[in-house]
């Protein structure tokens, strides 16, 4: 018998193995066998611990040469493509999302937060810049330029923004507003602050393009529906015309 049949035939060797692993857990049929080299071969056989769906047991065997028995290398739990797994491990500084901080909750930035940069160095705004020649004093991080298109991608595309239901069906756009409050700084070009109590953006960024029906322009016909014409008759009192004669 050659090697490599020595080591497809070894699946009694294979399944003693695989169960000494799982303890008092059975190990289920052998369902199948791949080969590694010329020299070792991997037997799987279905796992049935409970919670496994899907796992299978891999036992690989090997054989060292002429004159020596096939012996077990690996035993091991694989995952099959319909098995159940853990999704993958994401720090729990990125599984934070917009509206999760609650009242007394913490959540400082990243060390190498790209959106942020020292101040004074790097800002890459305009009015940032003025402010630091002339005080020189002032926050230790502002945004950078990264940090700022990042939240102006995150407005626009908003219920504040100009491709939401409420801004297609607007009569006009916040910027020709009279309530519109421009922001400062280089998101004043893009965005700024509703300041009409009506609105259901009031309080909020909003986009230049955004708009709502309560626009400050907005007229409203209040003419009555029905048509009235300019000659009206009275015809409370009538004249009697006698006609006998």
């Amino acid at each position: 018998m050659t090697a490599t049949e020595m080591l497809l035939d070894a699946v009694d060797l294979a399944r003693a193995a695989a169960q000494e692993e799982a303890g008092m857990e059975r190990v289920g049929a052998h369902v199948g066998v791949s080969t590694e080299d010329e020299h070792s071969v991997t037997h799987l056989f279905e796992a049935e611990h409970a919670g496994y769906r899907g796992w299978t047991w891999a036992v690989t065997v090997a054989h060292a040469g002429e004159g020596t028995p096939v012996s077990v290398s690996e035993v091991v739990l694989l995952p099959g493509q319909d098995a159940l797994v853990a999704p993958e491990w994401v720090p729990w500084s990125e599984r934070v999302r917009a509206g999760d901080l609650g009242v007394g909750d913490l959540m400082p930035p990243r060390e190498d937060d790209p959106r942020l940069v020292e101040a004074y160095v790097q800002s890459d705004d305009p009015a940032v810049e003025e402010v630091a020649l002339e005080i020189g004093l002032g926050r230790t991080r502002v945004l950078s330029r990264e940090g700022r298109l990042d939240a102006a991608d995150r407005w626009a595309s908003s219920d504040f923004g100009p491709r939401s239901d409420m801004a297609r069906s607007a009569p006009a756009h916040c910027g020709t507003c009279g309530f519109y409050t421009r922001v400062a700084g280089a998101f004043g070009s893009a965005f700024g602050v509703c300041a009409n109590e009506i609105s259901p953006a009031d309080g909020h960024v909003v986009h230049v393009e955004y708009g709502c029906g309560a626009h400050s322009q907005v007229e409203v016909d209040i003419s009555p529906m029905v048509p009235v014409a300019d000659l009206v008759y009275d015809d409370a009192q009538l004249d009697v015309l006698d006609v006998s004669e």
